[in-house]
């Protein structure tokens, strides 16, 4: 190699040296500090039902905290014999507590009565979730969508999928709305507006597959608005006698909802009867 042609080199060696250093050494943003507590005037409301959810709690709520810089969250503790009250007051959440269990999704009613926010956001004390999961569900509410669904249908490729799963696909075709596959209210994250909340009432909240129902019934904007896989995050519940102690609740439910629907719809949930002929029928 020449001389010339050695100094080149150097002289670009040396430029990538001096550009990796001006890299490495620029400072690191500090972290935004997490809001230590409620804020007076909430836009968002996020509502966690918890139940014995102390070694999850603290993480649940650091998610939430982040998600608007005027949140408020509100944690439902129901039933628990650990210290998941005591942490979420540490914590400076609001919190509601009661000694007995009240019964699955309960907690998301109480939490929307006290709610004061314009967004209703809500998830569950043993899924942790980071802020940015959970924004993008408040941001389709600020956008005008009514009911911010989790874009999560649930397995359906093994040979007998979960019974839960099949209901909710079920239920969406009845509605009218196929497109929605497998999403529900039954998984969480999921938001509503205040609108919404207005519309269906507080109570039925307690009843996912109803107040799902009636809220595409009653006209509400519901889309399925950012995938968050819970299936992977959910811990395995107990199984009593071999099957899942929530399952006959939530298929109960789905059977309310399609019979909600019937009352509203008549007897073929406004689906024709196509090319068939029931004069011929004797």
């Amino acid at each position: 190699m020449s001389l010339k042609n050695k100094r080149t080199s150097a002289r670009r060696m040396g430029r990538r040296a001096s550009q990796t250093t001006r890299r490495t050494s620029r400072p690191m943003r500090p972290a935004a500090p997490l809001p230590v507590g409620n804020h007076p005037e909430p836009y968002v409301s996020v509502i966690i039902p918890a139940m014995n959810e102390a070694g999850t709690i603290a993480k649940v709520i650091a998610g939430a905290r982040r998600v608007h810089p005027r949140c408020e969250v509100i944690v439902i503790v129901n039933g628990s014999a650990d210290h998941t009250a005591e942490i979420a007051l540490s914590l400076g959440a609001r919190v509601i507590s009661f000694e007995q269990p009240l019964g699955h999704d309960v907690g998301r009613s109480l939490g929307a009565e006290e709610a004061k926010g314009e967004v209703l956001l809500f998830t569950d004390g043993d899924l942790p979730i980071s802020a940015s999961q959970l924004r993008p569900f408040v941001a389709a509410v600020k956008r005008g969508v009514d009911v911010a669904l989790n874009d999560y249908s649930g397995p359906v490729r093994s040979k007998f999928p979960h019974p839960v799963v099949l209901s909710k696909y079920a239920l969406n075709i009845m509605l009218g709305r196929p497109d929605l596959q497998g999403c529900s209210l039954t998984a969480v994250p999921h938001a509503i507006s205040r609108r919404a909340l207005n519309t269906l009432g507080a109570s039925l909240l307690s009843r996912p597959p109803l107040a799902y129902a009636q809220a595409v019934l009653d006209g509400l904007l519901v889309k399925a608005v950012h995938n968050v896989p819970v299936g992977k995050l959910n811990a395995v519940r107990r199984k009593r006698g071999g099957t899942d102690p929530l399952r006959e609740v939530i298929l109960r439910d789905h059977t309310d909802a399609v019979g909600l629907l019937l009352e509203r719809t008549g007897d073929r949930a406004g689906f024709s009867d196509g090319s068939r002929r029931r004069e011929m029928v004797r």
